[in-house]
C-alpha cells in the first residue's frame, strides 16, 4: 500500500459497469432477473492504491481482500456473501473485471492467517506486511470519517472483520 492520507475516488462510470455486467449476463447465458448480487466499486481509499490492487488482481497475485464489519453498517451497505459478485474498477472508476466471491468469513484482526494475508497479494505476502500495511489503512480510513480505530476492535461483535476470497469470472481472458 502506497498512500498515507485518504484521497477521494472519483465515481464509478455506473453507464460502462452496467454494459459489462449485461455482456457478462449474456455470456451466461443468465437473465437479469436470476442474476447474483453485484456491487461496482474500487478497491482502497485512493486512486494509485485502486489501480495498484487492480493490478495485482489482473496478474493472479490478490485473490483476497478484507474489510470492516463496522463500516458496512456506517455506509448502510449489504455484507458480502458467497456468489455475490463485484465489478471492480481502477482508480479512475473504470470498470476492469467481475469477481465472483467465493467465501466470506469474519475473524479479527489477529486470527488473520499467513494463508490469507498471502493470498491478499499484497507486498511481501507476509502476515507481517499485511497486519502492518492493513493497521495503518484501517486507522486511515477510519479517521477520515472520524472515528479513532485499534486493532483491538475487531474482537467486538459488529467490529470483526469481513475477509472474502475471490475469483476472476470476466473478462474470460483474465477468468482462469
Amino acid at each position: 500500500m502506497t498512500e498515507n492520507t485518504v484521497q477521494e475516488l472519483p465515481p464509478v462510470n455506473g453507464q460502462a459497469a452496467a454494459t459489462m455486467w449485461a455482456d457478462y449476463l449474456a455470456s451466461r447465458d443468465i437473465n437479469e432477473d436470476q442474476a447474483p448480487h453485484h456491487v461496482a466499486e474500487s478497491f482502497g481509499d485512493h486512486p494509485a492504491l485502486a489501480d495498484e490492487l487492480l493490478n495485482e488482481i489482473l496478474h493472479g497475485t490478490k485473490r483476497a481482500t478484507s474489510s470492516l464489519a463496522s463500516d458496512y453498517a456506517y455506509y448502510g451497505e449489504r455484507v458480502p456473501q458467497p456468489e455475490d459478485h463485484c465489478i471492480i474498477c481502477n482508480g479512475a472508476g473504470e470498470p476492469r473485471a467481475i469477481l465472483r466471491i467465493i467465501s466470506v468469513e469474519r475473524a479479527s484482526f489477529f486470527e488473520v492467517d499467513e494463508q490469507f494475508a498471502a493470498a491478499e497479494g499484497e507486498g511481501d505476502l507476509s502476515l507481517a506486511y499485511w497486519r502492518r500495511e492493513h493497521e495503518k489503512f484501517w486507522r486511515r480510513t477510519q479517521k477520515s470519517i472520524g472515528r479513532e480505530w485499534s486493532p483491538e476492535d475487531t474482537q467486538a461483535p459488529g467490529g470483526e472483520l469481513i475477509l472474502e476470497r475471490f475469483e476472476i469470472c470476466w473478462p474470460e481472458e483474465y477468468a482462469g
